[in-house]
C-alpha cells in the first residue's frame, strides 16, 4: 500500500474532520446513550461505501470495506462521554446534560477517536485504489462502563464481520502534536472498578457512641487504602489506586447507616492486579473488623466468574506491533453488596 497516496487528500479534509471534532465534542452522550453519535457514523460510513451495521451491542457501528484479496485488519474507536461538568470556555463547549440531569463531557477524548477513525475510514475508502483486503472499522460503546465490547461480541459481532489478521486500537495521551506513539509491551493499562458499601449503625449525630460511624470507617479506608500500592506493589511494578468518591448520609446531625467508596483500579499485569485488589480487600475488611460493623455484612470480594477472567491483560507483550491487538481489560463491579464489602 502507498501510505502517501492515501494521505494526500488529507489536507483536503481536514477543516471537516475539525468541524466533525468540534460538533462530536459539543454533543456527548453516556455510556449506552450514543444514539446521536452512532448515527453519525453510519451515515458516513455508507456515504463512503461501507456496508454498516448498527445497533451492535445496543449502539455499536461496524462499517466493513471489501476490496480484493488481503489481510482485515480491524480499526476501532470508542464513542461514550462521561458525566463531568465542562469548564474549558471553549466556543464548542458542552453544555448537554443525560436524561437524569447529569453534564456530560468529553473529558477522555472519545469524540478525537471517533473523529480519527472515520477519518481515516474515509482516506482508505477514498484511496481503494491503493491498497487490497478488507478494513473493519468498529466503533464501540459503553468503553467508560466496560462492558461496550463484550456487548458488542454477545450480540453477534463474529458473525458480521470477517476474522481480523490484526486489530489496532488508539488513544489520545499527552504528546506533542501529529506524533504517533507506541513501545514494547503494554501500553494502556487494564482498569477495574469496585463499588464498596461500609454498612454501620446509624444514631443521631448527638449519640455517635451508640453508633458504627459509616462515615468515619470510610475515611480511615480512604487513607488506609493509599498504601496498597506504595507497600505492597513491588517498586519496578506499576499500579495506580483511585477513591473517585465517596458518599454517606443526607445532613449534618445524622450518622447514617451505610457509606459508600467507588474505587478505580489501573494495573499492567495480572498478578499486580490480584496484589492490589488482594490490598483492597484486607484493608477494608480489617478497617471494618476493628470499628465493630455487623459481622454479617462483611465478606471478601469473590473471585471473578471463570468467563472473565484473565481478560485484562496480555502477558505475550510482544516488541513491536507484532501480534497485533493488545486487549484492554475493565471489570465493573455489579450492584451494591455483591461486589464490594458488605
Amino acid at each position: 500500500m502507498s501510505v502517501q497516496s492515501v494521505l494526500e487528500p488529507l489536507d483536503t479534509v481536514r477543516a471537516e474532520l475539525e468541524e466533525l471534532y468540534r460538533d462530536l465534542h459539543a454533543h456527548p452522550e453516556l455510556s449506552h446513550e450514543e444514539h446521536r453519535t452512532a448515527g453519525l457514523v453510519a451515515q458516513r460510513l455508507r456515504a463512503d461505501g461501507f456496508e454498516v451495521h448498527e445497533g451492535v451491542g445496543g449502539t455499536g457501528v461496524v462499517g466493513v470495506l471489501a476490496h480484493g484479496e488481503g489481510p482485515v485488519v480491524l480499526l476501532r474507536a470508542d464513542m461514550d462521554a462521561l458525566p463531568v461538568r465542562e469548564a474549558t470556555g471553549l466556543d464548542y463547549a458542552s453544555t448537554a446534560t443525560s436524561a437524569d440531569g447529569e453534564p456530560v463531557m468529553h473529558a477522555c477524548g472519545h469524540d478525537v477517536h471517533v473523529t480519527a477513525l472515520l477519518g481515516t475510514a474515509h482516506l482508505l475508502a477514498e484511496g481503494s485504489q491503493h491498497w487490497s483486503g478488507t478494513l473493519v472499522a468498529l466503533f464501540q460503546p459503553g468503553e467508560e462502563h466496560g462492558d461496550g465490547a463484550q456487548r458488542m461480541v454477545d450480540d453477534g459481532l463474529a458473525d458480521l464481520i470477517p476474522s481480523p489478521d490484526v486489530a489496532l486500537g488508539q488513544h489520545v495521551l499527552v504528546a506533542p502534536a501529529g506524533h504517533v506513539g507506541t513501545r514494547s509491551g503494554p501500553v494502556l493499562s487494564a482498569a477495574d472498578s469496585l463499588r464498596v458499601t461500609i454498612h454501620g449503625r446509624g444514631a443521631h449525630g448527638s449519640m455517635p457512641h451508640v453508633a458504627v460511624d459509616p462515615v468515619v470507617v470510610a475515611a480511615t479506608a480512604v487513607v488506609a487504602l493509599q498504601q496498597v500500592v506504595s507497600r505492597s506493589v513491588a517498586p519496578t511494578e506499576t499500579a495506580v489506586l483511585t477513591v473517585g468518591s465517596i458518599r454517606a448520609g443526607t445532613t449534618a446531625n445524622v450518622i447514617p447507616d451505610t457509606a459508600e467508596l467507588l474505587i478505580n483500579i489501573r494495573t499492567f499485569d495480572d498478578d499486580t492486579r490480584q496484589v492490589v485488589l488482594d490490598g483492597v480487600d484486607r484493608v477494608v475488611q480489617g478497617i471494618c473488623a476493628a470499628a465493630g460493623t455487623p459481622p454479617g455484612r462483611r465478606r471478601a470480594l469473590p473471585e471473578l466468574p471463570p468467563d472473565r477472567q484473565r481478560r485484562g491483560h496480555d502477558a505475550a507483550g510482544p516488541r513491536g506491533l507484532r501480534g497485533g491487538l493488545r486487549r484492554r481489560g475493565r471489570r465493573a463491579a455489579a450492584a451494591v453488596g455483591e461486589r464490594g464489602l458488605q
